[in-house]
């Protein structure tokens, strides 16, 4: 059994302690970004270093270095010891939503940075793997540009066949996502669904048998193990709540001044959006930062 753990955090004893190199990578992030450096400068810098990421790899983006600057988890909660600041986290969320602003008051309607709502936000729900953005007859009076599946075409074959869409049709889906929300903003009022006393009955049961296997003594015994494992995994679900609220909020923040229905809105998008899953029947899914989903 493994639990994700944000990178800077490692899982020892079935209890999550700080990972002082990989801390030390996020504590640099933010300062850098703070300090004027781009999510993309920040991202090239992390690979030409062969830095690991959370998945032990070196292959950063922006989109990467972009969700640590979001993770509330590093100001610390009742799992996550502190990373960065309050202060520090509260500077870079003022940086972005600078940048998400000016980027939606500047971008030209054909221009590369208006396409940045829909990086690592559009995903096939045949394979998995996110849509990018092709253009065909580069150049020519027929040009087009559509979104498709990443794997549409993998080893020169056509391996996924999910649907194509041009731009505007994608500006269309996510927009009426929106709209959608803002009509139903009653649900963001809604309490997160948990089942907090089953869940609370189980951790009391496996932290009972920790207790009773550790005053016996038993520290090499594989149910030891096995029983810290699982309260791991009972406690990190737990501190899901804490992301719904603090994420419901932001959304509610973002929608209050937005009139109904809503023209393409690039900044509102890069602020509660999370994904938008196509599938090959037509079906799509909206799925938003504190989780609601819309199909």
């Amino acid at each position: 059994m493994q639990t994700h753990l944000p990178i800077g955090y490692k899982m020892v004893e079935g209890k999550i302690h700080i990972d002082q190199e990989k801390a030390d990578t996020v504590k640099k992030i933010y300062n850098e970004y703070v300090n004027g450096k781009s999510m993309l400068a920040i991202a090239k810098r992390l690979k030409e270093n062969e830095i690991p990421n959370a998945n032990h790899k070196t292959n950063w983006t922006h989109g990467a270095v972009g969700k640590i600057l979001q993770n509330t988890k590093y100001m610390g909660d009742d799992l996550h010891p502190p990373l960065v600041s309050k202060e520090l986290f509260d500077q870079a969320q003022k940086k972005r939503k600078e940048k998400t602003t000016q980027l939606g008051r500047t971008a030209q309607l054909n221009s590369m940075n208006n396409h940045h709502a829909f990086t690592n936000r559009i995903f096939c729900g045949e394979c998995g793997e996110p849509y990018r953005k092709y253009v065909e007859h580069c150049g020519k009076p027929h040009e087009k540009v559509r979104w498709k599946c990443k794997r549409y075409i993998f080893n020169n074959k056509v391996v996924c066949k999910n649907l194509f869409y041009s731009e505007d049709e994608i500006k269309t889906i996510v927009t009426s996502s929106i709209n959608k929300l803002l009509q139903k903003q009653n649900l963001l009022d809604k309490p997160y669904r948990k089942e907090p006393l089953k869940k609370d009955m189980e951790l009391k049961a496996v932290e009972s048998q920790i207790k009773e296997l550790e005053e016996q003594e038993q520290f090499s015994s594989p149910l030891l193990a096995q029983l810290s494992f699982k309260r791991a995994e009972l406690m990190y679900r737990v501190s899901r709540v804490d992301d719904y609220q603090f994420n419901t909020q932001k959304m509610k923040d973002c929608l209050k001044d937005v009139s109904e229905p809503t023209d393409f809105n690039e900044e509102l998008i890069v602020q509660i959006v999370k994904k938008i899953i196509i599938y090959k029947d037509g079906k799509i899914e909206a799925e938003f930062i504190n989780g609601l989903k819309f199909c």
